[in-house]
C-alpha cells in the first residue's frame, strides 16, 4: 500500500477503485474464472452477453472446454482459456488423442471464439498422483505438437496452473524453492517447455488461505508494518507480493526468471464458517478491489518491479454444488441471477454516453449512389467512420441474436453485397434502431453508431 494511505469510506473506495481500474488499463489484465459447479447458473449465451455489455472483464478462464460456453463467446472478443481435465492427461501424451482433442474442442470454435490458451490440468503436481505428474510435461508437449499441426500454435499457448504447494519453501520470499524431486524432474522440463513456446508460468496464490487474524491487514493490502526479507533487505507490505516473489525465486534457482507469471486464480469468499477470519462481503470487496488496483498499477513486486500481472479472479459466480466448507461456495463476484455479491467497479456505468453534438458523421453504409436527403424527416442509424470492426461484428451478433430479421445480409439476400463487416453492421444497427423506437440511445452501440438523415438504401437493399 502506498505511503500516506488515508482510510476511505466504502463508497469512496469503490469509486476510487473504479476510476483507477478504468484509467490504468485494468481491462486488459483482469479476467475471471468461470466455474460451473452449480445447478442454478444462467445460460452461457446470457453470461457472455452480460460480461460483454455490462462489465469490463475481457478474459475468461474455463475448467473444461464446454461447447455451449465456447459457442456463446463467439464474436465477443473476450479472450478464452480452456482446460483439459486432469483425468485426460495420460491419454493426451498420445499424438492421435491430442490431435482429436484439438479437432473436437478447439478447431470448431476458433477464430470466432478467441481461444488464447489451453491448460493441461489444474494443480496437477500437488495431487501427488504419479501417473498425472509423470505425464504432465509430455502431455503439454504433445498438445503443442497437435496445435502446430493445426497451425494454431501461434495463436494458442499451452500451460498448466499450480498451487503454492509446489514450493518447498516460501519464506522469506527470496528463499523460494520448488519441492525436492519435482524441481529437477518435473519443474525444470516444464519451465523449459514454457520458455520454448513463449508461454507463461501460471500460479494460484490465495492470501486468504495463508492469513490469520494477526496477518489479515497484510493479506488485504491494508496499511501494516510489513515483513522484512532478511536476505535482500526488501520490505513486503502485502502477502500476494511475497507469494509471487517466492515463486519467482524458485524459478530463478532453476534459471527461468525470465518467464512471465500469470495469476491463474486468486480471490476471497464473501461468506464462510464462523471460525474463519475476515470472511464477509465487505472484506471480499476490499481484497479483490485492492488486488485489481495493485496488479495493474505497474508497481510489480519487490523482486519483480515495474510490471503488471495478468490476473484471473476466482470466481465469476457463487457455485452451490461445490463440496467443502461454506466459503468454497461463496467466492463469486456475482449471484446466479447476475446481481453483484458486492461492487468492486467491474460493472460498466449504467448510462451510456449520448451521441456528441458534433456534425453528423459521414455515413459508412455501402451505397455507391446515395439517395438525397429525405424530405419526410426519417432517420437511420449507421456505423461511425473509423468504428472498430470487432465492435461492429459484436453489434451484428447482438442484433441478429435478438431474433430481428437479418435475412437481407445473409448470403443471397439483397443487402449481402458488399460482403463486409461494416456494410452488414450498417443494416443490423439500423434494423435495431428502427424496431426499438428510433431514440438516440438505441443507436449508441458502445459509441460506434451515429444517426443520419441520408437514406443509405441502394438497389434492392432497403433500409
Amino acid at each position: 500500500m502506498a505511503e500516506g494511505f488515508i482510510p476511505m469510506s466504502s463508497s469512496t473506495l469503490l469509486i476510487t477503485v473504479l476510476s483507477l481500474f478504468l484509467a490504468s488499463g485494468v481491462e486488459g489484465t483482469i479476467g475471471v474464472n468461470y466455474g460451473t459447479v452449480a445447478n442454478n447458473l444462467p445460460p452461457p449465451q446470457q453470461v457472455a452477453h452480460f460480461l460483454l455489455e455490462s462489465t469490463v472483464i475481457n478474459r475468461v478462464k474455463l475448467y473444461d472446454a464446454n461447447p455451449d460456453i465456447l459457442k456463446a463467446f463467439a464474436h465477443t472478443g473476450i479472450a478464452v482459456t480452456v482446460t483439459v481435465p486432469n483425468d485426460q492427461i495420460p491419454r493426451l501424451t498420445k499424438l492421435s488423442f491430442a490431435q482429436q482433442w484439438v479437432e473436437d474442442n478447439v478447431r470448431p470454435y476458433t477464430p470466432a471464439t478467441s481461444i488464447v490458451r489451453v491448460l493441461v490440468g489444474n494443480e496437477v503436481i500437488t495431487t501427488a498422483d504419479k501417473a498425472l505428474v509423470g505425464n504432465l510435461v509430455p502431455a503439454m508437449q504433445t498438445l503443442h505438437t497437435a496445435l502446430v499441426a493445426a497451425s494454431l500454435d501461434r495463436r494458442i499457448q499451452v500451460s498448466t496452473p499450480h498451487s503454492l504447494g509446489v514450493l518447498l519453501k516460501s519464506s522469506p520470499p527470496s528463499s523460494g524453492k520448488f519441492r525436492l524431486g519435482y524441481d529437477v524432474h518435473v519443474m525444470k522440463p516444464l519451465l523449459s517447455f514454457l520458455r520454448a513456446t513463449n508461454s507463461p508460468f501460471m500460479i494460484n496464490p490465495y492470501p486468504f488461505f495463508g492469513c490469520s487474524s494477526d496477518t489479515l491487514d497484510y493479506a488485504l493490502f491494508r496499511p501494516n508494518a510489513g515483513v522484512l526479507d532478511g536476505n535482500t533487505g526488501l520490505l513486503y507490505t502485502n502477502m500476494l507480493d511475497a507469494q509471487l516473489d517466492a515463486v519467482f525465486s524458485a524459478m530463478k534457482v532453476l534459471g527461468f526468471d525470465d518467464l512471465e507469471i500469470v495469476i491463474a486464480e486468486t480471490g476471497w469468499p464473501s461468506m464462510g464458517d464462523s471460525t474463519q477470519v475476515g470472511v464477509d462481503a465487505n472484506v471480499a470487496a476490499e481484497y479483490n478491489g485492492n488486488l485489481m488496483r495493485h496488479v495493474s498499477s505497474g508497481a510489480g513486486t519487490p523482486l519483480m518491479p515495474n510490471r503488471t500481472f495478468e490476473t484471473y479472479i476466482f470466481a465469476l459466480f457463487n457455485e452451490d454444488l461445490k463440496p467443502g466448507p461454506i466459503s468454497e461456495r461463496n467466492f463469486g463476484l456475482f449471484q446466479p441471477d447476475m446481481t453483484p455479491v458486492y461492487d468492486i467497479g467491474i460493472l460498466r456505468p449504467s448510462a451510456r454516453s449520448s451521441i456528441p453534438n458534433n456534425p453528423t458523421p459521414v455515413p459508412t453504409a455501402p451505397p455507391l449512389n446515395p439517395k438525397p436527403r429525405s424530405s419526410k424527416g426519417k432517420q437511420w442509424c449507421l456505423p461511425k467512420t473509423g468504428a472498430d470492426e470487432n465492435v461492429l461484428q459484436r453489434n451484428i451478433d447482438y442484433v441478429c441474436g435478438l431474433g430481428l430479421d437479418c435475412g437481407p445480409i445473409q448470403q443471397g439476400g439483397p443487402c449481402f453485397l458488399p460482403n463486409t463487416v461494416r456494410a452488414h453492421a450498417a443494416f443490423a444497427m439500423n434494423t435495431y434502431y428502427q424496431s426499438t423506437g428510433r431514440s438516440e440511445s438505441n443507436c449508441d452501440f458502445d459509441q460506434t453508431g451515429a444517426i443520419t438523415d441520408v437514406d443509405p438504401s441502394y438497389g434492392k437493399c432497403r433500409y
